[in-house]
């Protein structure tokens, strides 16, 4: 009896916490039901969006039949993530994808960073904002454009390189269809289209760097690199940290468009990638499953890497993102 008495007093202990925390949530919902409600359109749009559409992955478990739809697909189970791994183009793909990325993680996510400090060391405003406008402007052009641009930079027939090669009597140099060349081209056109765009977070948290702490720095006769590396960089560490698992989550993506416009089959073994993959099969061939199945080994090798990383800054003893 005491036993069942002790068992009662605590469910009902727990059932009492339960309803106080739920109370709590509820007044601190009250309190600020307006910042509540400015964040309720970004809700909706993550529900509709982002959320909704994961019902889709089932597709990735069926043979999907779009005139049958979900409900009357045959069930295949893990048959069709079988047929990827076992694909030859498999882990040339995965090779492929994480170099890409590697290399943007090595050469364009510092870039940034340290334009964001060169911006942020111009004292005249009118030159300040004029060369953030050119630095931005590169972002909202398509990737048709870019790779347009540097067809007409590194053609065989018509590129600017190449006619000042030939200007000096050497034979044009295949900068396109050069397996070695073909990584380093992607990610610097990356660089020249996103950096830019990248500084704006890293401004951002530039200025919100207190100001007195220059101040005193200026004062102890630090040079303006020193207040950099022992100020401005100290302080905006967890952005950048919190930049870069997120940016690790992504190792599995790569931009579609880019690769697809620069693709070419004497590249095509260091340039075949799963969002290509996904293209030829799922959309050109009408296998929409294994295209589904691709997309969720993605988004599996995605949360890999973010879990893993968010591990590692933890144990750093940096902030992670959860």
């Amino acid at each position: 009896m005491n036993h069942l008495s002790k068992t009662t007093n605590i469910s009902s202990v727990s059932h009492i916490r339960l309803k106080n925390g739920l109370l709590s949530i509820w007044a601190q919902i009250v309190k600020y039901r307006y910042m509540y409600l400015l964040t309720l359109p970004g809700f909706i749009y993550l529900l509709l969006f982002k959320f909704v559409p994961m019902w889709g992955l089932i597709i990735a478990f069926q043979n999907y039949n779009p005139f049958k739809g979900i409900s009357g697909s045959e069930w295949v189970g893990l048959k069709h993530f079988l047929e990827l791994f076992n694909d030859t183009k498999f882990y040339m793909m995965l090779r492929n994808t994480l170099l890409i990325n590697l290399f943007g993680l090595i050469f364009y996510f510092p870039i940034p960073i340290l334009l964001a400090l060169m911006l942020n060391e111009v004292r005249h405003d009118i030159f300040k904002k004029l060369n953030q406008s050119i630095v931005y402007m590169p972002h909202f052009l398509s990737w048709v454009i870019v790779a347009s641009m540097t067809f007409f930079v590194l053609s065989t027939d018509i590129g600017i390189i190449n006619k000042i090669i030939y200007s000096f009597g050497h034979e044009p140099f295949p900068f396109l269809t050069k397996v070695n060349y073909f990584w380093g081209i992607i990610t610097a056109q990356t660089i020249w289209k996103e950096a830019g765009w990248g500084t704006i977070i890293f401004l951002a948290a530039v200025a919100g760097v207190d100001p007195q702490r220059y101040e005193a720095a200026v004062v102890d006769g630090a040079s303006r690199f020193r207040q950099i590396w022992h100020i401005t960089l100290p302080a905006i560490r967890p952005t950048i940290v919190i930049l870069l698992i997120l940016r690790l989550g992504n190792m599995a993506d790569v931009g579609f468009e880019q690769v697809l416009l620069m693709l070419n089959p004497l590249v095509s073994e260091v340039g075949e990638v799963f969002d290509t993959y996904t293209f030829t099969q799922g959309i050109m061939r009408g296998q929409f499953s294994i295209g589904v199945a691709v997309g969720f080994f993605k988004g599996f090798v995605g949360l890999i890497f973010v879990m893993a990383s968010n591990y590692i800054v933890k144990k750093l003893g940096y902030e992670g993102i959860y």
